[in-house]
């Protein structure tokens, strides 16, 4: 995959002096509770990146509002096995800038469109051991069915369209996963 300017490009964009090209994966890293985080002042909307434990219960405090009546907290986590393969433990890495950006996009995109308050989406990268959480997606509303339906197209567009991805590890060796690329990324990239 490509990226011009933290934007997904094709192999045939146009570069300019100045501009930033990016071949993922790359391998990056930070430090602090947030390596990079996106708040979004007017709409209270929350996006990040941690290498921390994630901490839903906070989260969900900076989100929740007395007009809300539900809030929804997906969380994956670790699980033990891939098809049937004992699982030791997961690294996710990232494009950070981009991944943040396209992270407030996605949720910024699910606050226009649903009758929500608030949206969170927060994803730890690093290391990550069995039933530790990688992801959270945080929805804050007035009423559960647009809390529900927001959470869920947070969670799948955030797998389909947000730089990130994860080496698994096996007892008897490791591998970088194949994301679930949206297809009209791919396409660009033909």
């Amino acid at each position: 995959m490509l990226a011009r300017n933290q934007e997904f490009a094709s192999r045939d964009t146009a570069i300019a002096d100045g501009d930033e090209i990016a071949f993922l994966p790359p391998v990056s890293g930070g430090s602090g509770p947030y390596i990079h985080e996106i708040l979004d002042a007017d709409t209270g909307n929350f996006f990040a990146l941690t290498r921390q434990v994630i901490q839903t219960k906070e989260i969900v405090a900076r989100l929740l509002r007395g007009e809300d009546g539900a809030f929804v907290d997906f969380e994956g986590v670790v699980r033990n096995n891939t098809k049937g393969r004992a699982t030791r433990f997961l690294d996710y890495e990232c494009y950070e800038t981009m991944a943040v950006k396209m992270m407030a996009q996605i949720g910024r995109e699910i606050h226009a469109a649903h009758s929500i308050g608030r949206i969170a989406l927060v994803h730890r990268l690093g290391r990550m051991e069995i039933g530790e959480t990688s992801v959270v997606v945080v929805v804050t509303s007035p009423h559960r069915k647009p809390a529900f339906d927001a959470a869920l197209e947070g969670i799948n567009r955030l797998k389909k369209l947000v730089p990130i991805w994860k080496k698994e590890y096996f007892a008897d060796g490791e591998v970088w996963v194949e994301g679930d690329w949206d297809e009209s990324l791919l396409e660009k990239n033909r």
